[in-house]
């Protein structure tokens, strides 16, 4: 799997147009978000601000990635090939999510890193890590999910757009709006209850235990997309 990882970390740094598009472009509205902090505080919170830069990193810097990775390894027959090496299947797709998934967790940690030297700590960095671990682990199945629907590439911009847009208006309308209206249709919603987890994070003044149970609907969704990348997963491109 090591090896899959490397050759995959070595190509995206091959690739100007792929750390261009998913690794500096999300960088720039996360900039924004945290130099224009007083404003996105008083119209949200500092919550807020943590929570739509996740997603950004989240949805743009991983979720589409990994889709446009393995729509394009399957269109130039790599996948077909790796799964004629000993390799597991497991290991082929670790391998080759490996380098994305470490590096949005980079982008997200340094972000907020900044975020909070700017603004000061949040209030609780475990829950804060739990809420960056299950977005990351969510988009992430989320994106294996899309592979099986996506074509090509050039297919990935079409479908990844309903899950990334989504994600970051779901983010959006938690972190400005709250929990206390339509609760249970915004913790469904993917990306309402890890927002929501943020906001608890970072603003405080809720128990660590009752903001544990907002992991579920997030592991929940990991359950799901998991389940449909099995069965829609696609090796090798259709004829």
């Amino acid at each position: 799997m090591l090896s899959i990882a490397l050759s995959e970390l070595i190509q995206i740094f091959r690739n100007r147009l792929v750390l261009l598009t998913s690794f500096v472009i999300p960088i720039a509205p996360c900039a924004f978000f945290i130099y224009r902090h007083e404003i996105f505080a008083e119209l949200g919170s500092l919550g807020y601000i943590a929570a739509v830069v996740m997603f950004t990193v989240a949805a743009f810097g991983l979720y589409t990635t990994t889709v446009t990775t393995l729509a394009s390894r399957r269109q130039n027959l790599f996948l077909k090939r790796l799964r004629s090496t000993p390799a597991s299947d497991a290991a082929i797709l670790g391998g080759l999510m490996l380098p994305v998934t470490v590096l949005a967790i980079v982008q997200v940690v340094a972000i907020l890193t900044v975020l909070a030297a700017v603004t000061g700590t949040p209030d609780s960095l475990p829950l804060l890590a739990a809420a960056v671990v299950s977005t990351v682990a969510m988009m992430l199945a989320l994106g294996l999910a899309t592979a099986g629907l996506t074509n090509s590439p050039e297919h990935a911009q079409v479908t990844t757009l309903p899950v990334s847009l989504g994600a970051i208006g779901v983010s959006t309308w938690v972190g400005i709006s709250g929990t206390e209206e339509l609760t249970q249709l915004k913790r469904l919603l993917p990306g309402g209850s890890a927002t929501e987890l943020v906001l608890n994070a970072w603003n405080g003044g809720v128990p660590v235990v009752e903001s544990l149970p907002l992991l579920l609907p997030t592991a929940a969704w990991v359950v799901v997309a998991v389940v449909l990348a099995s069965r829609m997963f696609r090796w090798e491109p259709r004829r």
